[in-house]
């Protein structure tokens, strides 16, 4: 009888690479709130970023002892990475990025549209509870990738725990609490429009994903039977 191979990780991420995602993730952070705003005095901003900072340090620390893996599943794009995806990706970070400096710009240079603040803690909620789910799925799933693809290499199968129990993608439900979540503590309806972009953007991704995974993956079907809903249960 053939020995199986053992799965194949993902190699970890390089000295340099890891510097530089720690040195040019908050300089981008800085330069998309602060440049838009005109002034580093803009106090939300601050807020913002020590808020954002801290809960995905506390996210990061969780993941570190729980399910360490994630860190090279997540460090790049992997071989076998669909090219829709990639085509998906290539407009879905654009708008993403653009929920900052467009928040900036309204609440913190013109102020177009001010919100009151029981909608600015609102967006703050939204955006913890994003990132709490994001680290929970993260947490019980070591197949969440950047990319969509089948992980064959790495013995890809079905989760099903955690909050896989409830939908079958709660990581996009987490990041559209997340986008919309931001634009909202920054205090921006503006920015709600790049938010509502990458959503929708985020929702097609869903349906292709659900559809590959129908198709390829290995007892998919049967968890999609039990776990009927992609996103909003009751819904879809």
């Amino acid at each position: 009888m053939d020995t199986p191979e053992p799965p194949r990780e993902p190699p970890a991420m390089s000295r340099n690479k890891a510097i530089a995602y720690a040195v040019g993730l908050p300089i981008a952070l800085l330069l998309l709130i602060f440049l838009p705003a005109g002034t580093l005095a803009w106090w939300p901003g601050w807020i913002f970023i020590a808020v954002l900072v801290l809960a995905f340090g506390a996210s990061a620390l969780l993941l570190a002892y729980v399910n360490p893996i994630i860190f090279r599943a997540r460090s790049r794009f992997q071989e076998g990475t669909k090219a829709w995806d990639r085509a998906l990706l290539a407009a879905i970070f654009p708008a993403i990025a653009a929920i900052l400096p467009a928040a900036a710009l309204d609440a913190g240079r013109f102020h177009w549209l001010p919100l009151p603040l029981s909608l600015i803690v609102l967006g703050y909620a939204a955006m913890l509870w994003g990132i709490a789910v994001t680290a929970w799925a993260q947490a019980v799933n070591p197949f969440f990738e950047p990319g969509v693809r089948i992980q064959s290499e790495r013995h890809h199968r079905v989760i099903d725990g955690g909050p896989y129990r409830f939908v079958r993608h709660p990581g996009y439900v987490a990041a559209i609490a997340l986008f919309f979540g931001m634009a909202l503590a920054l205090g921006s309806v503006i920015a709600l429009l790049p938010a509502a972009l990458a959503s929708a953007l985020l929702v097609l991704r869903t349906a292709w994903e659900d559809r590959l995974l129908r198709a390829e993956l290995p007892g998919y079907e049967d968890f999609a039977g039990r776990v009927r809903w992609r996103l909003l249960p009751g819904v879809w």
